[in-house]
């Protein structure tokens, strides 16, 4: 009799390989089904989206910060960087990273399948191994996590030289002169912060009214405002719907949101918009899995599709596409199979993090949408222009924001832009998912100096009580 599963799961990104742990933890026999050669686990986040680029903002990071060494007293002569080996650092940090995920497997006794996985029928998994050999899997349930995957654009296709996609770029042997970012997410302004600070004539082109557009107004403003003192222009309100090549480089062109022409040619563009879910050959013919007008596999609140015992995590549902959230729902679903009692997740307090520099942070409610739901709004603000630590770091751009409801000073949304917002967001998740109020955040003693006593002087602004502006 074939082995049998409680929980099979097809990909090994965040959502896959976190649900894969925490299923063995709370006692079932867990298969791991991964595609990608060499059993390379991570998925897209720890191979071609979160760790890479990250690796790549912290070189840009420091060579940026090596160019104003003076300004603490520092010497540097001859300050240059070396592409190869900045590549070379960032291969190291994924293979470690990767490394890291394989070693969870074994440690928690999840089973490993290196080949592509199908839905074969109930409970059966079918795996396509190399050599052209399959093997089938039995199992109680499965789960589909296969993330997302860059989606074509018409028009704007990639060669991986002259227009590069957000897996391409990462794989580039030089820097180019000059690029063009077609698109304002976290993409675009992640890969815009780090080829910018290595020397290379960017511009960043939006189709929507502001850069990062889901994130405050405000923070988008600041951002902009930030990365033309550092050199990175911005194009919001225009429409690129040409693109030329030739042998000097790539020559786009569209309208802006007055009509006007708009010319623009770089050595390279980044087509930095667009993904779709990877759920091609799954074989979900051979379920009753419901597709999403959007492409994206239709669940409930604790991830189950319409088909019993086979549940969707991921880039591969309608909730955000967020490597955090996707381990969350991972976590939700392998512990409702367990009999555990789990709560659906409040999408309201899921954090967004963007790493460009400076850095961008939220989560809950923006200021205008707040409004838009009838709430009587208060706001506090505190910039790291007036914080003894944000000096300290050279780093002072950007403020930290506090959206609250007046009537019972409940913390609706918090908005950061500028140093470590990524690391300070943590404290507003806690603080709201405790329905904590500006009050009690302001309360809570803050030490100093830290750029994290921002966040309590944002909460005394909420009541008109800070002291250091």
């Amino acid at each position: 009799m074939a082995e049998q599963f409680d929980v099979v799961i097809i990909g090994s990104g965040p959502g896959g390989y976190v649900a894969a742990v925490r299923g063995a933890q709370v006692g079932l026999k867990v298969a791991l089904v991964e595609k990608e050669k060499d059993a390379r686990l991570g998925g897209t986040c720890g191979l071609r989206g979160c760790i890479p680029t990250k690796a790549l903002l912290q070189s840009a990071h420091l060579y940026e910060k090596a160019q104003h060494f003076e300004n603490f007293g520092l010497k540097v002569e001859n300050l240059s960087y070396d592409f190869a080996k900045v590549q070379e650092y960032k291969s190291g940090v994924v293979a470690k990273n990767s490394a890291g995920v394989s070693y969870l497997m074994k440690k928690n006794k999840v089973t490993v399948f290196n080949g592509f996985g199908k839905i074969a029928g109930k409970g059966k998994v079918e795996v396509a191994l190399e050599g052209g050999k399959t093997e089938t899997i039995e199992t109680k349930n499965i789960i589909i996590a296969t993330g997302s995957v860059v989606r074509p654009i018409p028009g704007f296709e990639t060669d991986g030289k002259q227009v590069v996609n957000s897996d391409q770029i990462l794989e580039l042997n030089t820097v180019p002169k000059s690029m063009v970012v077609l698109g304002s997410g976290a993409v675009g302004v992640e890969f815009a912060s780090v080829y910018s600070r290595f020397g290379c004539d960017t511009t960043v082109v939006e189709l929507m009214d502001k850069i990062v557009p889901l994130e405050d107004a405000e923070v988008s403003k600041e951002l902009e405002r930030s990365f033309k003192k550092r050199g990175i222009k911005c194009l919001t309100g225009t429409k690129i719907d040409k693109l030329e090549k030739s042998k000097k480089g790539v020559k786009v062109s569209g309208k802006d949101s007055k009509g006007k022409d708009v010319v623009l040619e770089a050595e390279m563009l980044l087509v930095a918009i667009g993904r779709m879910p990877y759920l091609e050959n799954l074989g979900l013919e051979n379920t009753k899995v419901v597709i999403n007008p959007r492409g994206t596999i239709k669940v409930n609140e604790y991830c189950e599709t319409d088909e019993p015992n086979v549940f969707a995590i991921g880039d591969v549902i309608d909730t955000a596409w967020l490597a955090h959230l996707a381990s969350k729902e991972g976590c939700l679903v392998v512990e409702r199979i367990a009999g555990r009692h789990v709560e659906p997740i409040n999408h309201r307090l899921v954090p967004n993090c963007t790493y460009c520099d400076p850095e961008v942070a939220s989560v809950g409610l923006t200021e205008a949408k707040a409004r838009e739901e009838g709430y009587d709004v208060k706001v506090g603000k505190f910039p790291f222009s007036a914080s003894g630590k944000a000096r300290i770091l050279g780093e002072t751009d950007g403020f930290i924001k506090i959206v609250s409801d007046k009537k019972y000073d409940e913390v609706l949304g918090v908005h950061l832009i500028g140093p470590h917002a990524t690391e300070l967001l943590a404290e507003a998740c806690v603080a709201m998912s405790h329905e904590a109020t500006a009050e009690s955040i302001a309360n809570t003693i803050h030490a100093h100096p830290t750029v994290s006593e921002s966040m309590m002087e944002a909460a005394e602004g909420v009541h008109d009580l800070t002291i250091h502006m």
